[in-house]
């Protein structure tokens, strides 16, 4: 009888590596599906770097869930809370049988749209956000609006935008986000904003 975590590798496109904190080395299969490219290696690295001080004990959204990459980064490295939304539910149900039984209630996995559930009004805002939506889709415009008009941003949240490098500086953010710090690795261009 085969054991399902094979089933899961057959089926996988990659794998993600989790670069520090409590799972530093472990690496997590990820389903192929449309539109799904994880957060490479050296640009989470740069990233978590940026936020080594901030995440310890911070509740943290990732909009565009996909590989759980970012998710599972964070709360290797002392998130209290992570939300991550992730539209495609054969990839949230993988996600649910990855992450859950490292993170336990420390991960709320949401399989919606991001653009419909942050139509709600937020039980709590988020201290840290993660946005890194298709490439190809008008998605990170209308994002960022939301978060910021249905109340969804701690005052001083850090939110961290990536886009393709072809589509750097083509978004109106709102007036009163900060950048911190940007780079380019490859053909990906991705910032740290402060509200």
């Amino acid at each position: 009888m085969r054991k399902p975590h094979k089933k899961i590798k057959q089926a996988a496109l990659g794998q993600v590596r989790v670069i520090g904190g409590e799972w530093r080395g472990r690496k997590l299969p990820v389903v192929e599906a449309e539109g799904l490219r994880p957060t490479p290696d050296r640009v989470r690295e740069t990233l978590f770097n940026w936020l080594q001080f901030s995440i310890p004990g911070k509740t943290c959204l990732d909009a565009f869930a996909g590989s759980g990459a970012l998710a599972v980064e964070a709360l290797s490295r002392g998130a209290k809370q992570v939300t991550a939304i992730e539209r495609d539910i054969k990839v949230t149900k993988q996600l649910g049988g990855l992450l859950l039984p490292l993170a336990g209630e420390r991960l709320t996995l949401v399989n919606a749209d991001a653009l419909n559930w942050l139509e709600q009004q937020p039980a709590q805002p988020f201290e840290i956000i993660f946005l890194d939506p298709p490439y190809g889709l008008p998605l990170l415009e209308p994002v960022c609006h939301l978060l910021e008009a249905k109340g969804w941003l701690a005052e001083g949240a850090l939110i961290y935008v990536e886009q393709a490098k072809h589509q750097a500086g083509l978004i109106h953010l709102p007036a009163n986000w900060r950048l911190q710090k940007d780079k380019q690795v490859s053909d990906v261009h991705f910032s740290l904003y402060t509200r």
